[in-house]
């Protein structure tokens, strides 16, 4: 399956997610391999996640209603592949508490 890209840098990439939960579910991955925020030893590669995930919502004009941004760190977090992702959500009112 083909994943539709959003956004490339130089560090990361953002795609659509295949199963979405709700209008706007985007993943945003690191190109080096970092298995979960845990383990995660460049501090500054978390940095660069973030400031990629305020680029990624201004661009797509998510940021004037609000959005979601969830890391699901190991099996009782929900991360179900092992390499660090970040979902951004969007489009849709989020409950809490989530899960």
């Amino acid at each position: 399956m083909k994943a539709t890209v959003v956004k490339e840098t130089d560090d990361w990439v953002c795609f659509e997610d295949v199963h979405p939960k709700a209008p706007v579910h985007l993943l945003l991955i690191p190109k080096v391999h970092v298995e979960n925020l845990h383990s995660v030893d460049d501090q500054t590669l978390l940095g660069r996640l973030m400031a990629g995930v305020k680029v990624i919502v201004k661009d797509l004009g998510l940021d004037s209603k609000g959005y979601r941004v969830v890391i699901n760190t190991g099996s009782e977090g929900g991360q179900t592949v092992s390499h660090l992702h970040l979902h951004i959500l969007a489009r849709r009112p989020m409950g809490w508490p989530p899960g």
